[in-house]
């Protein structure tokens, strides 16, 4: 009968997911369990296959007690999907992690792209290390996951470090999260990795959600090549110096370059980036991914310089250009450093002028090498 069956799948739910069922952790009462069951049987017309009408609701308790109520299941069958993503997370279970290092992948915002294996590996880790356990607390809450979490991260690395080895080399299972994406991009978790590796414990990647990856093919720029320079400088000198450096790369080899960026400071990066690869070059912003107010803008760099500038940007942001290697950004440094040997005339601003002029690259590159050359 449905009944018997959904109660068999409540129960396989239950034994074989690992995670804390609904039915049972979220304090649902049997009675409320059973009277839902009863409208999916009515729904299906008391025949076992068919597609159900009923509009059934799921309610799952969240941190401080707090029920949140899901969409209703939509007027479809999706039973096929659901008990195949039950045995698949079964089967991940089933095995203990082996010992080692695990670097998961976390969602970037929505908490729906989570992947089973990860899910699987934060729920039999030995050891749970994240950034902030606050944030990190969110997502295993989401899941019923009831794991420790410990915190790692820039301010307590060398301390925390030692123990974790520690912990790798004596044949525990420890599993690294930051707060949003794949691990150690922008985040801690080089030196850990150096480290284990060093004596000899496995290191694990559990793929998933990449701010990087998101923004990049979704952006319309190229994606054949691409470069990912993190966080620019915060000091204007020091950022222009560094997008002169990017600027100077050889032919073909930067590819569309990839940035993160705290939203304060967009327009000020748009506008030096302007000014190094030119305001005509392709670009793109991508600005709270994944979630709820997503939004990907594409246009020339000059044009997204004043845009931000004239709008309050707030969320997590993405800044990707693509600059023309050809032509006026052909000029190496070897041919710059030569250009400004050519001119020992003059004075510094003159000879950066010219030098920019002659070349066609922009005045803060040359401006840099000048800088170099005199020490």
């Amino acid at each position: 009968s449905v009944l018997s069956h959904a109660e068999r799948c409540s129960e396989a739910y239950r034994d074989s997911s690992g995670l804390k069922s609904e039915f049972v952790d979220n304090k649902v009462s049997r009675h409320a369990h059973m009277t839902q069951i009863r409208e999916a049987r009515q729904g299906y017309g008391g025949h076992s296959g068919l597609r159900t009408t009923a509009s059934v609701t799921w309610n799952t308790q969240v941190a401080g007690g707090k029920t949140v109520e899901d969409s209703p299941v939509p007027d479809v069958n999706y039973e096929p999907l659901l008990r195949a993503s039950r045995l698949e997370l079964a089967r991940l279970l089933a095995k203990a992690p082996a010992p080692g290092l695990y670097l998961v992948a976390t969602p970037i915002g929505n908490l729906g792209d989570i992947t089973l294996r990860a899910l699987a590996t934060l729920a039999q880790a030995d050891i749970l290390y994240c950034e902030d356990t606050r944030h990190s607390r969110i997502l295993l809450d989401r899941y019923g996951l009831r794991t420790k979490l410990n915190a790692y991260h820039e301010h307590n690395a060398e301390e925390a470090r030692p123990a974790i080895v520690a912990a790798l080399t004596s044949g525990r299972s420890v599993a690294l999260i930051s707060d949003a994406g794949t691990p150690l991009i922008s985040d801690p978790g080089y030196k850990l990795v150096r480290s284990a590796l060093t004596e000899g414990v496995q290191v694990f990647a559990i793929p998933g959600a990449s701010a990087t990856l998101t923004a990049l093919v979704a952006s319309g720029l190229p994606t054949d090549c691409f470069t990912f320079a993190g966080f620019l400088p915060v000091k204007a000198g020091a950022r222009a110096e560094r997008l002169a450096e990017l600027a100077g790369a050889s032919t073909g080899a930067l590819g569309t370059l990839v940035l993160f960026e705290a939203p304060s400071r967009v327009a000020a990066t748009l506008k030096a980036m302007a000014e190094a690869f030119g305001p005509a070059a392709p670009a793109a912003i991508g600005r709270e991914l994944t979630k709820l107010h997503e939004e990907v803008r594409t246009g020339a760099l000059g044009e997204l310089a004043e845009w931000a500038q004239a709008n309050e940007l707030r969320g997590e942001v993405v800044i990707l250009a693509a600059p023309d290697r050809s032509a006026a950004h052909a000029a190496t440094d070897a041919d710059i450093a030569s250009a400004l040997a050519t001119l020992p005339d003059g004075t510094l601003r003159d000879r950066v002028d010219a030098v920019a002029e002659q070349l066609g690259v922009a005045r803060k590159r040359v401006y840099a090498l000048a800088l170099k050359q005199r020490g």
